[in-house]
């Protein structure tokens, strides 16, 4: 990336760097990011686990980091000191054995892994499943439309994508309801005592385990149409593609992982910005009145750049020295790039900090860049389309239930989302 010219070079700061991973900076991180743009693009950090990182945030050093394949994103690259030991990835995938996913492996196993689950996320299937999540959006709104107020967290943004998921990959209904304990426990304790989660990745790993052997043993010769992802995994490692059990447990886990708390987070965020935003949400109810879908779709990528569901993309290790903005890095160096600074970056998007649910240009980085970039992105897009479109449709006059200040971020260091939402609106009677 030496060759790489850099937008403007840091400019010299007469104040500190700012405090970085507090309470006060998880409800508001945009002007330390906006400090660390300016002053200090490529920020060497220590990070509330220990871990000393790079922080890169400025949206041209950070789209080619994503694409550097000197930056492995498999953990043994780390040249970590022993207090820093399994810090770097989910707790508990280690000792569960869910290490070989795709946010942990670079080519040419990231290929191979990432060819045999892309065609569960193809814009025909995402079509195709549109039905349920429309299903599972009404019946949650049902749920609570006619008391007057809910917290749109816990029931709503955090049980739709665990079941549409859950759906994807042929967990049966009847365990479902589990499988949302465990993912609540995992969103719980980011950040905060690592046991509960780790936990919770070895139950999800035992109940994969049996459910991979289960369909095995009852899987049809032939595939037949809509067959889940679990199975389409097992066949695929029976037909010569050398999918271990391993890696077929770890694939369904990280499905599950970062295919749940991404679509809370944009649906959380998403909401909690047209809330606070009432002249961009009373253009897109007005929008979605007149029937059409353009603003809502335009909407959603803007929500996704203004305040996203990933704040830090996932673990990076230099394999070699490189340059980065022009800072040096060290091989063995992790490097995480902050998406939430790159896309408030005003030398790439005209008036950052506005959000404008019409913007057009709008290349953000919001589900990454490259080979990496999120796979479930095209099923998170219609989780968050069909969730907001119900919500304003059918609470039109929906608002906050406390003052925006009241309202608490999950601690963590990758995700970006509020604990809870509380909300008002006239009730529907059944």
């Amino acid at each position: 990336m030496t060759d790489q010219p850099q937008p403007s070079p840091p400019a010299p700061s007469p104040t500190p760097a700012p405090a970085l991973f507090t309470w006060e900076f998880a409800s508001d991180p945009y002007p330390a990011y906006a400090w660390l743009r300016e002053h200090s693009p490529v920020h060497r950090t220590r990070l509330p686990s220990g871990v000393e990182a790079w922080l890169v945030t400025r949206y041209a050093d950070a789209k080619q980091t994503l694409a550097d394949p000197r930056l492995s994103k498999n953990p043994a690259h780390h040249d970590e000191p022993a207090h820093a030991k399994g810090k770097t990835g989910i707790p508990g995938e280690r000792k569960a054995e869910l290490m070989t996913h795709l946010l942990n492996i670079d080519p040419p196993d990231h290929t191979r892994l990432r060819r045999l689950v892309s065609k569960a996320f193809t814009p025909r299937r995402v079509a195709e499943f549109a039905p349920r999540v429309q299903e599972l959006t009404d019946r949650l709104i049902d749920g609570f439309a006619d008391r007057g107020s809910a917290d749109l967290i816990h029931e709503f943004a955090f049980p739709l994508p665990i079941y549409a998921i859950c759906d994807l990959l042929g967990v049966p209904r009847e365990d479902q309801d589990d499988f949302r304990d465990w993912a609540g426990m995992m969103i719980r304790h980011q950040g905060g005592p690592r046991g509960g989660v780790a936990r919770s990745v070895k139950k999800m790993r035992g109940y994969l385990a049996d459910l991979i052997h289960r369909k095995r043993e009852a899987l049809p010769a032939a595939p037949g149409p809509g067959e889940d992802l679990i199975s389409g995994l097992i066949r695929a490692s029976d037909h010569g593609e050398h999918l271990t059990e391993n890696e077929a447990a770890a694939m369904a886990f990280i499905l599950l992982f970062a295919g749940f708390e991404t679509t809370v987070n944009l649906i959380g965020n998403g909401t909690f910005a047209l809330l606070t935003h009432p002249e961009q949400r009373t253009r897109l109810q007005a929008s979605l009145a007149a029937g059409e879908t353009g603003l809502l779709e335009t909407g959603v990528e803007e929500l996704l750049r203004y305040d996203g569901p990933v704040e830090l993309a996932t673990w990076r290790f230099a394999t070699q020295p490189l340059t980065i903005g022009g800072q040096r890095i060290d091989a063995g160096d992790p490097v995480l790039v902050v998406l939430a600074a790159a896309d408030r970056d005003p030398e790439r998007f005209a008036d950052p900090d506005v959000l404008d649910l019409s913007r057009r240009d709008n290349q953000h980085l919001g589900y990454g860049h490259g080979i990496h970039y999120c796979l479930g992105a095209p099923l998170a897009r219609l989780e968050g389309q069909t969730a907001l479109a119900a919500l304003l449709t059918r609470l039109p006059d929906l608002r906050l239930a406390v003052d925006p200040a009241e309202l608490r971020w999950r601690g963590g260091l990758i995700m970006r989302g509020l604990r809870t939402l509380p909300v008002e609106f006239t009730p529907i009677a059944k």
